[in-house]
């Protein structure tokens, strides 16, 4: 077994396991899995997925995910931490886009087991990817760090790109129109900018009119559009709070809330607690399925 000492902000590992043993490692962001040899399952909420050589997997936020091993594996585990996104000191790489771009990852991945990576040939990015900062911890330490930044930047437009393009929104998984699909995509991607959730620009963009566009989010997705767009504003509230150095001004500007007041009262409405209570917990609440 080889653990590489982490550095953050961020942190690697490269074991090489028989039999599994729960890591005493709590996700507060996301660890993305390499998987270098071996076979056996996934197991995240108590589903089961294959894995094998080449599996590439996204590790939610929960405490219940596991693997079980069949032949001996060697796993690789690139883990986001919150100190990667509170650092504002940073150069070369613009904060906000970069926590921007991680957030979705986060907010829009169901949490269900399942191979993230769609094609093979951003299979063997990553697989590239990832040796180089393999190789770039252990030859360089604290030296590499602004390199592997950049890295984890390739890694993290790779990952958006096939959530984007892959069954990763948990209620299209059980819909056959594919409109449901690009319309919660697409709302996901513009969560930030208020005229583009408007029901007349959704018609608009999705052929659809004004009085439909309700009409199927509600049957599609078992929610009305406005709860939908509230849920997953929220969810986006969470990760700012537990894994940024956001105000509570900045992140209710950015979000499209009236104030700071009309931020706090919703985030308590849907998620039963105050945004002080939250933070103290330190755990996501919107965010993590309940059935874990």
């Amino acid at each position: 077994m080889q653990v590489l000492e982490a550095y953050k902000p961020f942190e690697i590992q490269e074991l090489e396991l028989s039999e599994w043993k729960q890591r005493p490692v709590k996700n507060s962001f996301f660890e993305l899995v390499l998987i270098k040899g071996g076979e056996g399952t996934q197991c995240i909420n108590y589903n089961d997925y294959p894995y094998h050589k080449n599996s590439i997997f996204l590790l939610p936020p929960l405490k219940c995910h596991s693997f079980n091993i069949k032949t001996p594996s060697k796993f690789v585990f690139l883990k986001f931490t919150d100190t990667f996104f509170k650092n504002t000191n940073r150069v070369s790489i613009d904060r906000n886009e970069w926590f921007k771009e991680a957030s979705y990852i986060l907010s829009n991945y169901n949490q269900l087991p399942g191979d993230i990576i769609k094609s093979d040939i951003d299979r063997q990015h990553l697989d590239r990817l990832i040796a180089m900062i393999l190789q770039e911890s252990r030859n360089y330490g604290e030296e590499s760090i602004s390199l592997i930044r950049s890295l984890m930047t390739s890694i993290m437009e790779i990952l958006i790109r096939n959530i984007k393009k892959g069954d990763f929104h948990e209620v299209a998984r059980i819909n056959t129109d594919d409109r449901i699909t690009r319309m919660l995509t697409y709302i996901n991607e513009h969560i930030d900018k208020p005229d583009h959730l408007k029901i007349e620009h959704l018609a608009e963009t999705f052929l659809m009119s004004p009085t439909y566009v309700s009409e199927f989010f509600r049957k599609q997705v078992n929610m009305p559009l406005r709860e939908y767009i509230i849920k997953t504003k929220l969810r986006l509230v969470e990760i700012r709070l537990l894994n940024s150095d956001y105000t509570l001004t900045e992140i209710a500007d950015d979000l499209g809330f009236t104030d700071v007041s009309h931020l706090s009262k919703t985030f308590k409405r849907y998620a039963g607690m105050s945004i002080r209570e939250f933070k103290n917990k330190g755990e996501y609440m919107l965010l993590k399925r309940s059935a874990c």
